[in-house]
């Protein structure tokens, strides 16, 4: 008698338990159904297209132009001259930091990189595309460009001239510098004369040309 009751009661206990089972995963599945089809997928964000009206400016225009006194992230302009260029509105001269071999080698590497493929490695605008039909560049050895300030090639670089398209993107400020620096030398390589050679080294250039 006793033990057919205890049966009874663990049974009841069991089928208990597993009513709660099913409840509980019953739940867990609406919820899971429910929160899959109220997610939003970043596709349905709110936003404007370019240049889409909007009805909540008073302008009627969506892009919103810059609160006064802000600077976009690369356009703080802290040297003039390193980053132009340019002295005032006057192109400038000279370099805005010391020209040492470890530029020269920097403006080397670059130029290759960078240049060469129009300019050519002399700088004599004899590059791999003209010679394929495309646009010869002005050699840098003309007395017009030997004679051009260092803030004019820097210009050219950064902003781009006739067929030539601006480099400011991919070259950096102080590499487009050392490039300048490498452009001076190539053009010196060229046009130089015994004057040129320290008194020290020009015995050793006599031995070379003997």
């Amino acid at each position: 008698m006793f033990r057919g009751s205890e049966v009874r009661r663990q049974r009841a206990e069991g089928r208990s338990v597993r009513r709660r089972w099913v409840t509980s995963a019953f739940c867990l599945l609406t919820s899971a159904f429910l929160v899959a089809g109220c997610r939003q997928k970043m596709s349905w964000q709110p936003k404007y297209d370019p240049l889409e009206p909007s009805d909540f400016f008073a302008d009627g225009m969506s892009a919103r132009p810059r609160v006064a006194g802000t600077v976009a992230r690369g356009e703080l302009i802290a040297d003039p001259f390193l980053e132009t260029g340019k002295i005032g509105a006057a192109v400038g001269d000279g370099f805005p930091f010391p020209v040492t071999p470890a530029v020269l080698d920097r403006g080397q590497e670059r130029f290759n990189i960078y240049c060469s493929e129009c300019h050519g490695r002399l700088g004599d605008g004899n590059g791999m595309i003209p010679s394929r039909g495309f646009r010869r560049p002005p050699s840098y050895h003309s007395e017009i460009l030997r004679n051009a300030k260092t803030g004019h090639f820097f210009d050219v670089m950064t902003n781009g001239f006739g067929a030539m398209p601006p480099y400011a993107p991919q070259v950096p400020v102080n590499d487009r510098w050392a490039i300048v620096a490498y452009i001076r030398a190539l053009q010196l390589s060229q046009n130089a004369t015994v004057n040129d050679v320290p008194p020290d080294q020009r015995s050793k250039l006599g031995e070379v040309t003997r």
